[in-house]
């Protein structure tokens, strides 16, 4: 292969290239159907010509097919008079006339044949057209929604490679790190809180404790009932020792204070 042809190649498939890159599936099918509506409009103006050729032809085949008639007229009309020579050139005429609608009315029937061919492929180009215009319109819907969606994946895809969406991985990681430590601060502000009242509740229990025997202590003890004959006289009863009494409050704080 000459370096000519190679040049030529590379050329070729540079243009190709970026003539497809600059393809625009929306701007190409528009254009598509101005293209096809022109071929229309083209095709209208040969059909109409087409069937006016036609109309001409047809009024030149029946002039021609008029004028042997009214040779032929006026041929009879000579042998009524008795100018056989003026007859036959009458007649003459009539020949001329009759081949002349003849090969009019030939012209005319191919005439006919390529009208009829032409308003068959106007209507299916039409048809055609319409079909276009209805694809066109389904396509271009596909086009755009294939548009937004390639943008939608890019941005996606570069929100989740950029700093923006780092930065909201950063931020719900510190928030997570904060709701924990919050956490972890009531949970111990409930401990000690919990441990205070069984302090207390412990504290009220041991004073509750400690006011019963103190009342038990200053108390006087109940006398036994006794038998009639055994009954004396009631006297007051003795009161234990203050020194015994301080001895056993002692008692019972020491063993509180164990507790």
């Amino acid at each position: 292969m000459g370096l000519f042809d190679r040049v030529s190649r590379v050329v070729r498939a540079n243009l190709n290239a970026a003539v497809s890159s600059a393809e625009d599936p929306e701007k190409i099918l528009d254009q598509a159907i101005i293209d096809m509506q022109e071929d229309l409009v083209q095709l209208k103006q040969a059909v109409a010509g087409a069937i006016a050729s036609q109309k001409r032809m047809q009024q030149q085949q029946n002039q021609a097919q008029s004028e042997a008639t009214n040779w032929e007229q006026r041929a009879r009309l000579a042998l009524q008079k008795g100018d056989e020579n003026l007859a036959r050139e009458a007649l003459n005429r009539k020949k001329v006339q009759a081949e002349t609608a003849g090969a009019l009315k030939a012209q005319l029937d191919q005439q006919s044949a390529t009208v009829d061919t032409l308003r068959r492929n106007l209507m299916a180009l039409e048809s055609k057209i319409s079909e276009a215009k209805t694809k066109k319109d389904m396509l271009k819907a596909r086009a755009q929604a294939a548009k937004a969606n390639e943008q939608l994946q890019k941005t996606v895809g570069s929100l989740g490679t950029g700093s923006a969406m780092s930065a909201f991985e950063r931020m719900e990681d510190k928030v997570l790190q904060m709701e924990a430590r919050s956490q972890a601060v009531a949970d111990l502000a409930g401990a000690d809180l919990e441990s205070q009242f069984a302090q207390l509740e412990s504290g009220s229990n041991v004073d509750d404790e400690l006011a019963a025997l103190k009342a038990q202590l200053t108390s006087p003890a109940p006398s036994q009932a006794l038998p009639p004959a055994q009954q004396v006289p009631a006297t007051s009863a003795p009161t234990p020792p203050k020194d015994q009494v301080d001895a056993e409050l002692e008692a019972l704080k020491s063993q509180l204070d164990q507790l």
